[in-house]
């Protein structure tokens, strides 16, 4: 039996001169489709500069610019996993 210990938040900034809302949106859809019972809250964070970050519980799970790029949601999801649900399988997302 696994200790029941509180939901996650994630968190996506992203940058609104660039236009990114829908893909915050669609990757917030994704993971929460995931991760039902693991996330608590999803927030979007406008932004500015070029930003598309992913944070979960405060720390940065991917940056656009630190990685020099948008994430493939496979390995975004694997990262997510890796810190909330390690023991999960993620089916076609765990073959890489």
């Amino acid at each position: 039996m696994r200790a029941c210990r509180p939901a996650s938040r994630l968190e996506i900034e992203y940058c609104t001169p660039c236009r990114w809302l829908l893909r915050a949106g669609w990757t917030a859809q994704e993971l929460l489709t995931t991760f039902t019972t693991e996330l608590g809250e999803v927030a979007l964070i406008p932004g500015t500069g070029g930003v598309f970050d992913v944070r979960l519980d405060g720390e940065t799970v991917w940056s656009r610019k630190m990685q020099d790029g948008f994430p493939e949601l496979a390995e975004l999801k694997r990262r997510v996993r890796d810190r909330i649900a390690p023991d999960r399988d993620l089916g076609h997302s765990d073959r890489r």
